[in-house]
């Protein structure tokens, strides 16, 4: 049975240092919901402090309705899959799968069949008489993960698993992750720093800086609405233009930018002042009327061309361009830019985002 988790103003500290800082979340049943930010944000801890493995100091974490903070970890009904595999090298593949089905005494006529389902999943069936030293890296993750699911546990724990791959492999093994956390129903919490990784493979995110959450939404929503500017330029690249707020009525606000082009666009508040502008180099274009601006760079890219784009005043920006290969523009080329009004950011201050 998969459980939800609701995590409730949880903390950990070491000395005065809050590693993780009163952070609430929920957690739905069967839901695919990953912890991403940088190195020391806190995602890792907060993982540990779910798993059992670290004390949570102040808050409650629930399984279900069931209260689970000193409850010892070998009884949490979790799988946990490692950023390091720690698969056992003294014992086979199949081994390795069928050790948590032993410790909870599941008979032998039981296991085996379970074992071959799990690694027929994982797509090693083949390699199952195998001993870890002659698996590559990704294969030895595919026996971590089997030996996790196996046991069929009410919620699996992912903790940077695919970090030590290439980047090919990478892609496969999330996409192989995704679909099998699908066909399981299994409530999954994933960590990663890997913007890509999140975006491609979570139901929900929850980004994170400092042992806060700083948003928590579908990955569609971080991406195109990001809630402040750390979640902006963490996820994928955004470009950011100081502006102005120059009028605002009826939750319809004139914004002027320092190089004094303008644009409306809609507004959760009524605000005039200064205010920084986030915008995505997809979401640029070049146009015949727009922001002047000249080429600096051009990097082709396959499906699109990257341009770094000098504005009056010396802001450089970055400029997608999809669709036109046959003519690549070159440094010193003249060219205007324009925004899609409904996917721009307007912050009033790092913090509070007033664009709807």
């Amino acid at each position: 049975m998969s459980y939800e988790v609701k995590i409730c103003n949880v903390v950990k500290k070491y000395g005065d240092f809050h590693a993780v800082d009163g952070v609430s979340l929920d957690i739905k049943q069967g839901e695919f919901f990953t912890l991403l930010g940088p190195s020391g944000c806190g995602k890792t801890t907060l993982l540990r402090m779910i798993a059992g493995f670290n004390k949570i100091d102040q808050g409650e974490v629930y399984f279900g309705d069931q209260l689970i903070n000193t409850i010892s970890a070998n009884k949490r009904d979790i799988g946990m899959v490692f950023q390091n595999y720690a698969v056992f090298p003294h014992m086979t593949v199949s081994e390795n799968v069928a050790y948590g089905l032993k410790a909870r005494k599941i008979s032998k006529p039981e296991r085996i069949p379970r074992v071959l389902k799990a690694l027929e999943k994982v797509q090693i069936e083949n390699l199952r008489d195998r001993m870890p030293d002659a698996l590559s890296g990704g294969q030895q993750q595919r026996v971590a993960l089997a030996r996790a699911f196996v046991i069929e546990p009410g919620i699996l724990l992912m903790d940077e698993p695919l970090s030590n791959l290439d980047a090919k492999l990478r892609v496969q093994m999330r996409s192989m992750i995704r679909k099998l956390q699908t066909q399981l129903g299994v409530t999954t919490i994933y960590v990663t720093h890997d913007q890509e990784e999140a975006l491609a493979i979570s139901d929900r995110i929850a980004v994170m800086k400092d042992g806060k959450v700083m948003q928590v939404g579908r990955p569609e929503e971080i991406y195109r609405k990001p809630q402040n500017l750390f979640v902006a330029n963490f996820i994928g690249n955004s470009n950011q233009i100081s502006g102005e707020m120059i009028s605002c009525t009826n939750k319809i606000g004139t914004l002027k930018l320092d190089n004094g082009a303008q644009t409306q666009i809609k507004v959760r508040e009524e605000y005039t002042g200064e205010v920084i502008v986030a915008v995505r180099p997809e979401y640029l274009y070049f146009a015949e009327e727009g922001i002047s601006g000249t080429i600096q760079l051009a990097t082709f890219l396959g499906d699109f061309v990257l341009y770094e784009v000098e504005l009056p005043g010396g802001q450089v920006i970055n400029v997608n361009e999809y669709g036109n290969m046959s003519h690549i523009r070159k440094a010193g080329d003249q060219v205007k830019v324009r925004f899609q009004e409904n996917y721009i950011s307007v912050y009033k201050n790092p913090e509070e985002v007033i664009s709807c």
